[in-house]
């Protein structure tokens, strides 16, 4: 499931917009599709380890709490977020010494909703969550302003 050329964080951070963001990482997968299969429990060790945890909060303060870390597009106070490897993880990776840069270095992930994630994944097209509107008082009774 290697994809030819490795994502960075340093060629997504060039993109502008979350769209051309989103399209630089789909990975155009399939539900269903095995990745760790029966060995998933190695990859729950793995974002269980102190090291891993210690990047995740560095990448999800490098994104500023966005997704994709694209300004406006904050993660609201109980959106679950979901750092993402933009190039997939294999369980070779995971237990060997010389790929686990690929799984810890932050050039290579980036903060998501778990609704982008999932469309990264599986997703034909992901609408872009639209920007909060700011209400103001009656705003939705017009027959009082």
């Amino acid at each position: 499931m290697r994809q030819d050329k490795i994502r960075t964080y340093s060629e997504l951070k060039q993109l502008g917009t979350f769209a051309e963001r989103y399209n630089y990482l789909r990975f155009k997968g399939s539900v269903g599709e095995e990745t760790f299969g029966r060995d998933r429990w190695l990859n729950q060790i793995f974002y269980n380890r102190e090291d891993w945890k210690r990047v995740r909060k560095e990448v999800i303060m490098r994104d500023g709490g966005c997704d994709l870390g694209i300004p406006g597009y904050e993660f609201g106070p109980r959106q679950m977020v979901i750092v993402h490897h933009m190039n997939p993880i294999m369980l070779e990776d995971l237990l060997s010494q010389n790929r686990i840069d690929l799984c810890l270095n932050p050039e290579y992930l980036i903060s998501t909703s778990l609704q982008t994630h999932n469309a990264i994944h599986y997703g034909k097209d992901l609408v872009a969550p639209t920007e909060i509107i700011e209400r103001r008082p009656n705003d939705t009774i017009p027959w009082r302003q």
